[in-house]
This record gives C-alpha cells, sequence and structure tokens, in this order.
C-alpha cells in the first residue's frame, strides 16, 4: 500500500515538474526544476537529510561514496551537485532523460582506451559553476562498508584545474543503511520496492568535508579521499583504498 502511494507521488511530482521545466529552459535558457524533483521526490520516498559542514562552491568536484539510487536524488537535492554516471544510464529510458536534465555526465569505465577523453570532458564539465560528483566505489553498497576507491576518475582533479576545488563527502543514513542498501544478490526492483515500502521516515547525514589540498598524484587523492570519508563515517568497517 505505501508503495504504491509513494510511487504515484513521484509520477505525479515528475508530471509536474516537466512543463515548468521545459518552459525554463525555453526562455532563460536554464532551470531549477532538476533540483527541486530530486529533493522533492526524496522526501516522497521519506527521507529526511540533516546537511553538515560548508556548501558546495561552484567548480567543485566532490568524491563521495555509493549506498543507494536515493544518493542521487538526496546530493542532487540538497547540495545541486551533477554527477559522472556510468555510460548504460544515458540509455535507461525515463531514467537517462531525467539524468540529461541534472547535466549528468557518462563515461566508460570498461573503456581504457578512452580515460584520457573521460578525464579532459571531466575537467571541461568543471568549467561550470554546477558542482559534480563521482562515486569511486564504482558500485553501491550494503551501508556498512566502505569499499575501496577507484582512482583513474580522479586523473583529471589531479591536480584540480584553475578555480577547481575537490571536496569529500559522506553520505551517511545510519540505523536506515540495512533498509537502502543493496543486500547481496539483491536485483533492482527488490530494492527500490523495499525502499519505498518503507513505514516512516528516514533520517540520515550528508557530511560536507573540507577541501582536500591539490595533489599530483590521483592514487595520493583517492586515498585522502577514503580516509577523510572513513573517518566521518567512523561506524562503518572501511578497508584500506587502493
Amino acid at each position: 500500500m505505501l508503495f504504491g502511494l509513494r510511487l504515484a507521488g513521484l509520477i505525479a511530482l515528475l508530471i509536474a515538474c516537466v512543463p515548468p521545466h521545459l518552459l525554463s529552459k525555453w526562455v532563460l535558457r536554464r532551470s531549477k526544476w532538476p533540483r527541486r524533483f530530486l529533493r522533492w521526490g526524496a522526501l516522497i520516498v521519506g527521507v529526511r537529510p540533516r546537511v553538515v559542514g560548508s556548501p558546495l562552491e561552484p567548480h567543485s568536484f566532490v568524491i563521495a561514496n555509493h549506498v543507494s539510487w536515493l544518493d542521487i536524488m538526496i546530493l542532487g537535492g540538497w547540495t545541486g551537485t551533477a554527477f559522472i554516471a556510468k555510460a548504460e544510464v544515458e540509455t535507461t529510458p525515463l531514467i537517462g532523460w531525467i539524468a540529461d536534465q541534472n547535466r549528468t555526465l557518462y563515461v566508460e569505465r570498461s573503456a581504457r582506451g578512452e580515460v584520457h577523453e573521460q578525464v579532459e570532458r571531466i575537467a571541461e564539465a568543471l568549467g561550470h559553476h554546477q558542482p559534480l560528483t563521482v562515486f569511486p566505489e564504482g558500485t553501491t553498497g550494503n551501508g556498512r562498508h566502505l569499499l575501496p576507491f577507484r582512482s583513474t576518475l580522479l586523473e583529471a582533479v589531479a591536480p584540480p584545474p584553475p578555480g577547481a576545488s575537490v571536496r569529500p563527502l559522506a553520505i551517511n543514513y545510519g540505523e536506515f543503511a540495512d533498509v537502502v542498501g543493496w543486500h547481496s544478490g539483491e536485483g533492482g526492483i527488490a530494492n527500490f520496492k523495499r525502499v519505498l515500502g518503507h513505514r516512516g521516515t528516514m533520517a540520515m547525514t550528508i557530511h560536507l568535508l573540507g577541501p582536500l589540498p591539490p595533489a599530483d598524484d590521483r592514487k595520493l587523492l583517492a586515498r585522502q579521499a577514503h580516509a577523510a570519508i572513513a573517518s566521518a563515517l567512523s561506524s562503518l568497517a572501511a578497508p584500506e583504498a587502493v
């Protein structure tokens, strides 16, 4: 019952937001509606975020841990960031279109021959005022363990382009980690139903951590970000970053 109500709420929200979004893009050449949709959508699902730390500045490159698809709605809605996503997201019906509206940058992680091009595209995207977030774990987790960070895409900010800064960000669902996290062998639809069917609200915290010092070594940058996030998530068991 609750799943159906929340799903209906998300559908109604999308239908309500699309016309003013398209009008804003046509008249003003910009739109605040993607951020509003993500924020209101997270509230419909039952998330109640608390933001700790200094707001993200324009041209911030954000390195965050990744627990759930909810991360996108929460960070997009409360920090205004865009995201780096896997290439298959772009071709996913509806989800790809929604991601496009928030200036998502798509990369093919397995295409090692295109890494230089991907790094250039990230550096170019940082020229836009909107912050850009990467999830270097490369996948979602169960919310209880911080996975090693892949450093390949961090080459774009080692060192950061002029005017850009690198900010670690820790997403902590606390006692609700088991509700939103991906369990071993769980399918996407099953996770989606479980999250939307959860009774009540879910308090969680977004830790906006201080900028990292500029570094020429992407692996060092990955280790520094991993350590900062692991420290903020002191309740998690975190292996050494690689």
